[in-house]
């Protein structure tokens, strides 16, 4: 290549690169004087609070001995109990995921982490039990664990994080 078209190529990208950015500029102010719902306004505080709402409902559904209660099935197998409450909790919390836009990253990080932790002690309890265990067997290890630990608890926790954020919207 030769210095001409090396200057014409520059000169080119330089030129789309800035007509880009000018468009995409004046498409974000387009996109931001028209949003309905200017950020305090009682509208945005009205779907964020509805949002807490959900999630506290969600993190009680979530809870595991909410969900052992509501999916139980006494002639289950211990697997079969596992891939129930796994999936019990996987759509609940699909269900709920829009909120996050309405919540802050601190309250949903903490919901997140409630699902993981569930979903992690249901397959590590579930994988010591032996092969011929009953759904039973593992509904009664799971609420033995949480009784135990006190990180059962963390659907607790996670409800007071959400019920402090909702009330300091409130304010």
């Amino acid at each position: 290549m030769d210095t001409s078209s090396i200057i014409f190529t520059v000169a080119v990208t330089v030129l789309v690169t800035a007509s880009i950015m000018y468009i995409l500029t004046h498409r974000l102010k387009t996109v931001s004087e028209d949003n309905p719902f200017p950020k305090d306004s009682a509208a945005n505080k009205s779907m964020q609070l509805q949002a807490y709402e959900r999630l506290i409902i969600l993190v009680d559904r979530i809870a595991l001995p909410h969900v052992i209660t509501r999916v139980n099935q006494p002639t289950a197998t211990a697997r079969e109990m596992q891939l129930l409450l796994t999936q019990n909790i996987r759509s609940e919390f699909d269900y709920n995921i829009t909120q996050q836009i309405y919540v802050t990253a601190e309250a949903w990080n903490a919901v997140k982490n409630l699902k993981e932790q569930n979903l992690l002690i249901i397959n590590q309890l579930a994988n010591v039990l032996p092969p011929h265990a009953t759904g039973l067997d593992l509904n009664k290890l799971l609420l033995e664990f949480l009784m135990s630990d006190k990180k059962g608890t963390l659907h607790e926790v996670v409800s007071e994080v959400l019920s402090y954020e909702a009330k300091k919207l409130m304010e």
